[in-house]
Protein backbone atom coordinates (compact mmCIF):
# COMPACT_ATOMS: atom_id res chain seq x y z
CA UNK A 1 0.00 0.00 0.00
CA UNK A 2 1.37 3.40 -0.87
CA UNK A 3 0.37 7.02 -0.74
CA UNK A 4 1.02 10.02 -2.95
CA UNK A 5 3.98 11.19 -0.92
CA UNK A 6 7.27 9.68 -1.97
CA UNK A 7 9.91 8.10 0.23
CA UNK A 8 12.93 5.96 -0.48
CA UNK A 9 13.26 2.19 -0.78
CA UNK A 10 12.10 1.05 2.60
CA UNK A 11 13.92 -2.04 3.79
CA UNK A 12 17.23 -1.04 2.34
CA UNK A 13 19.25 2.08 1.95
CA UNK A 14 20.64 1.85 -1.57
CA UNK A 15 23.15 4.66 -1.66
CA UNK A 16 24.94 5.23 -4.94
CA UNK A 17 26.25 8.58 -6.09
CA UNK A 18 26.04 9.83 -9.66
CA UNK A 19 29.46 11.16 -10.56
CA UNK A 20 29.73 13.28 -13.67
CA UNK A 21 33.22 12.76 -14.99
CA UNK A 22 34.10 15.59 -17.32
CA UNK A 23 35.18 19.21 -17.29
CA UNK A 24 34.02 20.40 -20.69
CA UNK A 25 30.56 20.15 -22.11
CA UNK A 26 29.42 19.72 -25.66
CA UNK A 27 25.93 19.59 -27.14
CA UNK A 28 24.42 16.19 -27.95
CA UNK A 29 24.99 14.88 -31.47
CA UNK A 30 21.79 14.46 -33.49
CA UNK A 31 21.12 10.98 -34.84
CA UNK A 32 19.63 10.26 -38.27
CA UNK A 33 15.97 9.30 -38.52
CA UNK A 34 13.99 7.32 -41.02
CA UNK A 35 10.81 9.26 -40.28
CA UNK A 36 9.28 12.27 -41.89
CA UNK A 37 8.61 14.72 -39.07
CA UNK A 38 6.16 17.59 -38.96
CA UNK A 39 6.61 19.65 -35.79
CA UNK A 40 4.28 22.31 -34.46
CA UNK A 41 5.43 23.87 -31.22
CA UNK A 42 2.84 25.58 -29.05
CA UNK A 43 4.17 28.23 -26.61
CA UNK A 44 7.57 26.60 -26.61
CA UNK A 45 10.68 28.34 -25.41
CA UNK A 46 13.39 28.88 -22.86
CA UNK A 47 14.20 31.28 -20.06
CA UNK A 48 11.15 32.28 -18.01
CA UNK A 49 8.69 30.75 -20.45
CA UNK A 50 7.13 27.38 -19.76
CA UNK A 51 7.36 24.56 -22.24
CA UNK A 52 3.76 23.60 -22.71
CA UNK A 53 3.20 21.21 -25.58
CA UNK A 54 4.77 19.16 -28.31
CA UNK A 55 2.81 18.30 -31.41
CA UNK A 56 4.57 16.06 -33.84
CA UNK A 57 3.56 13.45 -36.39
CA UNK A 58 5.67 10.65 -37.75
CA UNK A 59 4.89 8.43 -40.73
CA UNK A 60 6.43 5.13 -41.73
CA UNK A 61 5.68 2.82 -44.65
CA UNK A 62 5.88 -0.94 -44.18
CA UNK A 63 6.92 -3.42 -46.86
CA UNK A 64 3.28 -4.13 -47.83
CA UNK A 65 2.66 -0.39 -48.41
CA UNK A 66 0.77 -0.08 -45.14
CA UNK A 67 1.35 3.40 -43.69
CA UNK A 68 1.80 3.75 -39.92
CA UNK A 69 1.22 7.24 -38.60
CA UNK A 70 2.26 8.14 -35.06
CA UNK A 71 0.86 11.31 -33.51
CA UNK A 72 0.70 13.06 -30.15
CA UNK A 73 -2.62 13.94 -28.52
CA UNK A 74 -3.00 16.42 -25.67
CA UNK A 75 -5.76 14.53 -23.87
CA UNK A 76 -6.81 10.92 -23.60
CA UNK A 77 -10.30 12.18 -24.46
CA UNK A 78 -8.99 12.59 -28.01
CA UNK A 79 -8.90 8.78 -28.24
CA UNK A 80 -12.12 6.78 -28.20
CA UNK A 81 -12.34 4.67 -25.05
CA UNK A 82 -13.14 1.57 -27.13
CA UNK A 83 -9.96 2.00 -29.19
CA UNK A 84 -7.73 2.71 -26.17
CA UNK A 85 -9.12 -0.21 -24.17
CA UNK A 86 -8.80 -2.59 -27.11
CA UNK A 87 -5.09 -1.78 -27.26
CA UNK A 88 -4.71 -2.18 -23.50
CA UNK A 89 -6.54 -5.50 -23.39
CA UNK A 90 -4.56 -6.94 -26.30
CA UNK A 91 -1.32 -5.80 -24.64
CA UNK A 92 -2.04 -7.51 -21.33
CA UNK A 93 -4.31 -10.34 -22.41
CA UNK A 94 -7.83 -10.68 -20.94
CA UNK A 95 -6.67 -12.82 -18.01
CA UNK A 96 -4.20 -10.11 -16.93
CA UNK A 97 -6.45 -7.07 -17.28
CA UNK A 98 -4.74 -4.06 -15.73
CA UNK A 99 -7.28 -1.45 -14.57
CA UNK A 100 -4.66 1.32 -14.42
CA UNK A 101 -4.12 1.12 -18.17
CA UNK A 102 -7.80 1.57 -18.91
CA UNK A 103 -9.24 4.67 -20.53
CA UNK A 104 -11.51 5.04 -17.49
CA UNK A 105 -8.66 5.31 -14.99
CA UNK A 106 -6.39 7.53 -17.08
CA UNK A 107 -9.22 9.85 -18.12
CA UNK A 108 -10.28 10.14 -14.48
CA UNK A 109 -6.80 11.46 -13.65
CA UNK A 110 -7.18 14.14 -16.31
CA UNK A 111 -10.84 15.06 -15.81
CA UNK A 112 -10.38 15.44 -12.05
CA UNK A 113 -7.44 17.84 -12.55
CA UNK A 114 -5.06 15.38 -10.87
CA UNK A 115 -2.67 14.76 -13.79
CA UNK A 116 -2.86 17.90 -15.91
CA UNK A 117 -0.73 20.82 -17.04
CA UNK A 118 -1.28 22.74 -13.80
CA UNK A 119 0.13 19.87 -11.72
CA UNK A 120 3.16 19.31 -13.95
CA UNK A 121 1.70 16.37 -15.89
CA UNK A 122 1.09 17.52 -19.46
CA UNK A 123 -0.55 14.69 -21.44
CA UNK A 124 1.28 13.79 -24.65
CA UNK A 125 -0.20 10.39 -25.36
CA UNK A 126 1.04 8.52 -28.42
CA UNK A 127 -1.47 7.14 -30.92
CA UNK A 128 -0.40 4.93 -33.83
CA UNK A 129 -2.76 4.29 -36.73
CA UNK A 130 -2.46 1.93 -39.67
CA UNK A 131 -3.75 3.30 -42.97
CA UNK A 132 -4.40 0.58 -45.52
CA UNK A 133 -7.06 0.39 -48.21
CA UNK A 134 -8.79 3.54 -46.90
CA UNK A 135 -8.98 2.15 -43.35
CA UNK A 136 -7.45 4.14 -40.52
CA UNK A 137 -7.35 1.95 -37.41
CA UNK A 138 -5.68 2.58 -34.05
CA UNK A 139 -3.05 -0.13 -33.62
CA UNK A 140 -1.21 1.17 -30.54
CA UNK A 141 -1.36 3.80 -27.80
CA UNK A 142 1.10 4.94 -25.15
CA UNK A 143 0.34 6.85 -21.93
CA UNK A 144 2.93 9.63 -22.13
CA UNK A 145 3.44 12.89 -20.25
CA UNK A 146 5.67 15.93 -20.51
CA UNK A 147 6.87 16.35 -16.92
CA UNK A 148 8.16 19.50 -15.24
CA UNK A 149 9.23 17.65 -12.06
CA UNK A 150 9.91 14.10 -10.84
CA UNK A 151 7.13 13.65 -8.29
CA UNK A 152 4.48 10.94 -8.43
CA UNK A 153 6.72 8.50 -10.30
CA UNK A 154 8.19 6.23 -7.56
CA UNK A 155 11.42 5.87 -9.55
CA UNK A 156 13.78 8.45 -8.19
CA UNK A 157 15.91 10.57 -10.51
CA UNK A 158 16.32 13.75 -8.46
CA UNK A 159 20.08 13.25 -8.29
CA UNK A 160 20.18 13.13 -12.08
CA UNK A 161 18.31 16.43 -12.26
CA UNK A 162 20.72 17.94 -9.74
CA UNK A 163 23.70 16.81 -11.83
CA UNK A 164 22.23 18.47 -14.91
CA UNK A 165 21.54 21.64 -12.95
CA UNK A 166 25.07 21.80 -11.56
CA UNK A 167 26.39 22.00 -15.10
CA UNK A 168 23.91 24.67 -16.15
CA UNK A 169 21.68 22.36 -18.18
CA UNK A 170 17.95 21.76 -17.91
CA UNK A 171 16.73 18.31 -16.91
CA UNK A 172 13.09 19.39 -17.07
CA UNK A 173 10.88 19.07 -18.93
CA UNK A 174 11.28 15.39 -19.69
CA UNK A 175 9.05 12.77 -21.31
CA UNK A 176 7.61 10.10 -19.03
CA UNK A 177 5.65 7.01 -20.06
CA UNK A 178 3.84 5.77 -16.98
CA UNK A 179 0.58 5.74 -15.04
CA UNK A 180 0.70 8.86 -12.82
CA UNK A 181 1.03 8.27 -9.07
CA UNK A 182 0.80 4.51 -9.66
CA UNK A 183 3.81 2.19 -9.26
CA UNK A 184 2.10 -0.78 -10.92
CA UNK A 185 3.89 -2.93 -13.46
CA UNK A 186 2.33 -3.30 -16.89
CA UNK A 187 3.05 -2.75 -20.58
CA UNK A 188 3.48 0.86 -21.61
CA UNK A 189 3.38 0.49 -25.39
CA UNK A 190 -0.12 -0.91 -25.75
CA UNK A 191 -0.28 -2.85 -29.01
CA UNK A 192 -3.22 -4.37 -30.84
CA UNK A 193 -2.68 -8.02 -31.67
CA UNK A 194 -1.87 -7.54 -35.36
CA UNK A 195 0.51 -9.44 -37.61
CA UNK A 196 2.77 -6.36 -37.71
CA UNK A 197 2.70 -5.41 -34.01
CA UNK A 198 6.46 -5.93 -33.60
CA UNK A 199 7.09 -3.41 -36.38
CA UNK A 200 4.68 -0.98 -34.73
CA UNK A 201 6.57 -1.37 -31.45
CA UNK A 202 9.84 -0.46 -33.17
CA UNK A 203 8.22 2.51 -34.89
CA UNK A 204 6.76 3.90 -31.67
CA UNK A 205 10.06 3.59 -29.80
CA UNK A 206 11.88 5.41 -32.59
CA UNK A 207 9.18 8.08 -32.71
CA UNK A 208 9.37 8.74 -28.95
CA UNK A 209 13.16 8.99 -29.10
CA UNK A 210 12.92 11.36 -32.06
CA UNK A 211 10.33 13.42 -30.21
CA UNK A 212 12.68 13.86 -27.26
CA UNK A 213 15.61 14.71 -29.52
CA UNK A 214 13.97 17.19 -31.87
CA UNK A 215 12.16 18.88 -28.98
CA UNK A 216 15.50 19.43 -27.18
CA UNK A 217 14.44 17.49 -24.09
CA UNK A 218 16.93 15.91 -21.74
CA UNK A 219 15.42 12.46 -21.56
CA UNK A 220 12.66 9.93 -22.07
CA UNK A 221 11.67 7.55 -19.26
CA UNK A 222 9.51 4.42 -19.21
CA UNK A 223 8.67 3.41 -15.66
CA UNK A 224 7.20 0.11 -14.39
CA UNK A 225 7.04 -1.57 -17.82
CA UNK A 226 6.65 -5.34 -18.08
CA UNK A 227 9.85 -7.36 -17.87
CA UNK A 228 9.56 -8.31 -21.53
CA UNK A 229 9.14 -4.70 -22.58
CA UNK A 230 12.08 -3.74 -20.33
CA UNK A 231 14.35 -6.18 -22.21
CA UNK A 232 13.18 -4.95 -25.60
CA UNK A 233 13.71 -1.29 -24.70
CA UNK A 234 17.17 -2.07 -23.32
CA UNK A 235 18.04 -3.59 -26.69
CA UNK A 236 16.99 -0.29 -28.27
CA UNK A 237 19.41 1.84 -26.29
CA UNK A 238 17.49 2.58 -23.08
CA UNK A 239 19.38 2.31 -19.81
CA UNK A 240 17.86 -0.48 -17.69
CA UNK A 241 17.07 0.05 -14.03
CA UNK A 242 15.56 -2.24 -11.41
CA UNK A 243 13.74 -1.60 -8.15
CA UNK A 244 11.83 -3.57 -5.55
CA UNK A 245 8.26 -3.97 -4.33
CA UNK A 246 6.40 -6.36 -2.01
CA UNK A 247 3.76 -8.76 -3.37
CA UNK A 248 1.68 -11.57 -1.87
CA UNK A 249 1.27 -14.78 -3.88
CA UNK A 250 -1.73 -17.07 -3.70
CA UNK A 251 -0.29 -20.56 -3.27
CA UNK A 252 -3.49 -22.30 -4.27
CA UNK A 253 -5.46 -21.12 -1.23
CA UNK A 254 -9.11 -21.69 -2.03
CA UNK A 255 -12.32 -20.11 -0.85
CA UNK A 256 -14.40 -22.61 1.10
CA UNK A 257 -18.03 -23.16 0.14
CA UNK A 258 -19.50 -21.28 3.09
CA UNK A 259 -16.61 -19.41 4.68
CA UNK A 260 -13.24 -18.12 3.50
CA UNK A 261 -11.70 -17.64 6.94
CA UNK A 262 -10.33 -21.15 6.86
CA UNK A 263 -8.37 -20.43 3.66
CA UNK A 264 -6.68 -17.48 5.35
CA UNK A 265 -5.70 -19.94 8.09
CA UNK A 266 -4.21 -22.17 5.39
CA UNK A 267 -2.03 -19.23 4.38
CA UNK A 268 -1.01 -18.73 8.01
CA UNK A 269 -0.05 -22.38 8.34
CA UNK A 270 2.55 -21.85 5.61
CA UNK A 271 4.30 -19.23 7.76
CA UNK A 272 6.84 -19.64 10.51
CA UNK A 273 5.27 -20.03 13.94
CA UNK A 274 6.39 -16.62 15.24
CA UNK A 275 5.01 -14.79 12.19
CA UNK A 276 1.74 -16.71 12.34
CA UNK A 277 1.31 -15.87 16.02
CA UNK A 278 2.00 -12.18 15.40
CA UNK A 279 -0.61 -11.94 12.64
CA UNK A 280 -3.28 -13.61 14.77
CA UNK A 281 -2.55 -11.24 17.64
CA UNK A 282 -2.78 -8.22 15.33
CA UNK A 283 -6.12 -9.35 13.94
CA UNK A 284 -7.57 -9.88 17.41
CA UNK A 285 -6.89 -6.22 18.20
CA UNK A 286 -9.46 -5.13 15.62
CA UNK A 287 -12.46 -6.69 17.34
CA UNK A 288 -11.06 -5.69 20.74
CA UNK A 289 -11.34 -2.05 19.60
CA UNK A 290 -14.96 -2.58 18.50
CA UNK A 291 -14.04 -2.07 14.87
CA UNK A 292 -16.01 -3.69 12.06
CA UNK A 293 -14.25 -4.32 8.74
CA UNK A 294 -16.23 -4.24 5.49
CA UNK A 295 -15.27 -4.75 1.86
CA UNK A 296 -17.38 -2.67 -0.52
CA UNK A 297 -17.60 -2.91 -4.31
CA UNK A 298 -19.40 -1.06 -7.06
CA UNK A 299 -22.84 0.23 -6.08
CA UNK A 300 -22.11 -0.52 -2.41
CA UNK A 301 -19.71 2.44 -2.35
CA UNK A 302 -21.72 5.63 -1.81
CA UNK A 303 -20.77 9.30 -2.10
CA UNK A 304 -20.35 9.51 1.68
CA UNK A 305 -17.75 6.75 1.52
CA UNK A 306 -15.71 8.67 -1.05
CA UNK A 307 -15.98 11.91 0.91
CA UNK A 308 -14.75 10.14 4.04
CA UNK A 309 -11.99 8.38 2.16
CA UNK A 310 -10.78 11.65 0.68
CA UNK A 311 -10.39 13.04 4.20
CA UNK A 312 -8.48 9.88 5.18
CA UNK A 313 -6.25 10.29 2.12
CA UNK A 314 -5.53 13.92 2.96
CA UNK A 315 -4.69 12.94 6.54
CA UNK A 316 -2.13 10.45 5.21
CA UNK A 317 -0.49 12.90 2.83
CA UNK A 318 -0.44 15.69 5.42
CA UNK A 319 1.15 13.49 8.09
CA UNK A 320 3.80 12.14 5.74
CA UNK A 321 4.64 15.54 4.25
CA UNK A 322 3.42 14.33 0.91
CA UNK A 323 1.55 16.21 -1.76
CA UNK A 324 -2.17 15.44 -2.20
CA UNK A 325 -1.93 14.81 -5.92
CA UNK A 326 -5.44 13.37 -6.20
CA UNK A 327 -8.50 15.57 -5.92
CA UNK A 328 -11.81 14.80 -4.21
CA UNK A 329 -13.37 14.59 -7.68
CA UNK A 330 -10.93 11.85 -8.64
CA UNK A 331 -12.37 9.40 -6.12
CA UNK A 332 -16.00 10.11 -7.00
CA UNK A 333 -15.33 9.75 -10.73
CA UNK A 334 -13.23 6.62 -10.18
CA UNK A 335 -16.12 4.93 -8.39
CA UNK A 336 -18.60 5.98 -11.06
CA UNK A 337 -16.46 4.83 -13.98
CA UNK A 338 -14.85 1.65 -12.71
CA UNK A 339 -17.69 0.01 -10.80
CA UNK A 340 -16.92 -3.48 -9.52
CA UNK A 341 -13.22 -3.08 -10.35
CA UNK A 342 -13.03 -0.90 -7.23
CA UNK A 343 -12.73 -2.55 -3.82
CA UNK A 344 -12.91 -0.19 -0.85
CA UNK A 345 -12.05 -1.67 2.54
CA UNK A 346 -13.55 0.39 5.36
CA UNK A 347 -13.35 0.25 9.15
CA UNK A 348 -16.38 1.32 11.14
CA UNK A 349 -16.64 2.21 14.80
CA UNK A 350 -20.34 2.22 15.54
CA UNK A 351 -21.93 4.19 12.70
CA UNK A 352 -18.78 6.15 11.92
CA UNK A 353 -16.22 5.44 9.20
CA UNK A 354 -12.76 5.73 10.74
CA UNK A 355 -10.39 4.34 8.07
CA UNK A 356 -10.23 2.93 4.58
CA UNK A 357 -8.01 1.25 2.01
CA UNK A 358 -8.56 1.62 -1.73
CA UNK A 359 -7.88 -1.33 -4.04
CA UNK A 360 -8.46 -2.00 -7.73
CA UNK A 361 -9.24 -5.47 -9.05
CA UNK A 362 -7.45 -6.70 -12.16
CA UNK A 363 -7.69 -9.90 -14.15
CA UNK A 364 -5.56 -11.94 -11.74
CA UNK A 365 -4.30 -9.34 -9.27
CA UNK A 366 -5.60 -7.18 -6.46
CA UNK A 367 -3.80 -3.84 -6.46
CA UNK A 368 -3.46 -2.01 -3.14
CA UNK A 369 -3.63 1.70 -3.89
CA UNK A 370 -4.14 4.11 -0.99
CA UNK A 371 -4.78 4.08 2.74
CA UNK A 372 -5.91 6.62 5.31
CA UNK A 373 -7.62 7.02 8.65
CA UNK A 374 -9.52 9.62 10.62
CA UNK A 375 -7.39 12.62 11.68
CA UNK A 376 -6.05 12.56 15.23
CA UNK A 377 -7.02 8.92 15.68
CA UNK A 378 -4.89 5.86 16.27
CA UNK A 379 -6.09 2.26 16.14
CA UNK A 380 -3.33 -0.31 16.77
CA UNK A 381 -2.86 -2.78 13.89
CA UNK A 382 -5.68 -1.25 11.82
CA UNK A 383 -3.32 -0.32 8.99
CA UNK A 384 -2.12 -3.94 8.71
CA UNK A 385 -5.69 -5.28 8.81
CA UNK A 386 -7.14 -2.87 6.26
CA UNK A 387 -4.26 -2.91 3.81
CA UNK A 388 -2.78 -6.41 4.01
CA UNK A 389 -5.00 -8.99 5.70
CA UNK A 390 -8.26 -7.82 4.13
CA UNK A 391 -6.51 -7.75 0.75
CA UNK A 392 -5.31 -11.33 1.19
CA UNK A 393 -8.79 -12.50 2.17
CA UNK A 394 -10.30 -10.70 -0.83
CA UNK A 395 -7.74 -12.21 -3.22
CA UNK A 396 -8.50 -15.71 -1.95
CA UNK A 397 -12.24 -15.09 -2.18
CA UNK A 398 -11.92 -13.76 -5.75
CA UNK A 399 -9.41 -16.48 -6.73
CA UNK A 400 -6.72 -13.93 -7.64
CA UNK A 401 -3.09 -14.92 -7.95
CA UNK A 402 -1.40 -11.86 -6.50
CA UNK A 403 -1.79 -8.89 -4.18
CA UNK A 404 0.47 -6.00 -5.15
CA UNK A 405 0.96 -3.94 -2.02
CA UNK A 406 3.02 -1.35 -3.84
CA UNK A 407 6.20 0.51 -3.02
CA UNK A 408 7.94 0.84 0.34
CA UNK A 409 7.70 -1.03 3.60
CA UNK A 410 9.85 -3.87 4.94
CA UNK A 411 7.08 -4.41 7.52
CA UNK A 412 5.14 -6.15 4.74
CA UNK A 413 7.57 -9.08 4.70
CA UNK A 414 6.57 -10.55 8.06
CA UNK A 415 2.95 -10.34 6.88
CA UNK A 416 3.52 -12.56 3.86
CA UNK A 417 4.48 -10.03 1.19
CA UNK A 418 7.84 -10.81 -0.41
CA UNK A 419 10.15 -8.60 -2.50
CA UNK A 420 9.90 -8.75 -6.28
CA UNK A 421 11.86 -6.94 -8.97
CA UNK A 422 10.39 -3.93 -10.75
CA UNK A 423 11.72 -2.28 -13.88
CA UNK A 424 12.26 1.04 -15.58
CA UNK A 425 14.09 2.27 -18.70
CA UNK A 426 15.76 5.61 -19.35
CA UNK A 427 16.88 7.21 -22.58
CA UNK A 428 19.15 10.21 -22.11
CA UNK A 429 20.08 12.38 -25.07
CA UNK A 430 23.44 13.66 -23.80
CA UNK A 431 26.05 10.91 -24.18
CA UNK A 432 28.28 12.03 -21.30
CA UNK A 433 25.44 12.21 -18.80
CA UNK A 434 24.27 8.89 -20.15
CA UNK A 435 27.63 7.26 -19.40
CA UNK A 436 27.68 8.58 -15.84
CA UNK A 437 24.13 7.43 -15.13
CA UNK A 438 24.77 4.04 -16.71
CA UNK A 439 27.64 3.52 -14.28
CA UNK A 440 25.36 4.48 -11.40
CA UNK A 441 22.65 2.05 -12.52
CA UNK A 442 25.06 -0.88 -12.78
CA UNK A 443 26.19 -0.37 -9.18
CA UNK A 444 22.66 0.24 -7.94
CA UNK A 445 21.34 -2.93 -9.61
CA UNK A 446 23.98 -5.06 -7.90
CA UNK A 447 22.84 -3.76 -4.51
CA UNK A 448 19.13 -4.22 -5.24
CA UNK A 449 19.66 -7.83 -6.38
CA UNK A 450 21.63 -8.59 -3.24
CA UNK A 451 18.96 -7.11 -0.99
CA UNK A 452 16.17 -9.06 -2.71
CA UNK A 453 18.11 -12.31 -2.21
CA UNK A 454 18.80 -11.58 1.45
CA UNK A 455 15.16 -10.75 2.15
CA UNK A 456 13.96 -13.92 0.43
CA UNK A 457 16.46 -16.03 2.31
CA UNK A 458 15.22 -14.67 5.64
CA UNK A 459 11.54 -14.66 4.66
CA UNK A 460 8.50 -15.41 6.86
CA UNK A 461 7.56 -18.76 5.35
CA UNK A 462 8.47 -22.26 6.45
CA UNK A 463 11.35 -23.95 4.72
CA UNK A 464 10.25 -25.59 1.49
CA UNK A 465 7.08 -23.48 1.05
CA UNK A 466 8.48 -21.25 -1.69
Amino acid sequence: MWCSGEVGMAAVSVSVTVRVRWCTRKPPTPTPTRFSVNALFGDWGFGNRTRNSLQQQFTFTLADSKVISVSVVSSISDVASSEWDACALDATGPDNFNPFLSHAFLSTLEHSASAVRETGWIPHHIVAKANNNSNNNVVAVVPLYLKTHSYGEFVFDHSWANAYHSYGYNYYPKLQSCVPFTPVTGPRILLRNTSFKHQVFDIIVSAMKELALTSQLSSLHVTFPSENEWHKLTEKGFLPRIGMQYHWKNRNYKKLLLFYVGSFDDFLMDMKQSKRKNIRQERKKISAQNLIMKRLRGYEIKARHWDSFYSFYRNTTDNKWGTPHLTREFFHELGAKMGDNVLLVVAEEGDELVAGALNLIGGDTLFGRLWGCQPRSYYPSLHFEACYYQAIEAAIELNLKTVEAGAQGEHKIQRGYLPVTTYSCHYLIDEEFREAIQDFLIREAAQVKLVIKLLHDSGPFKEGIL
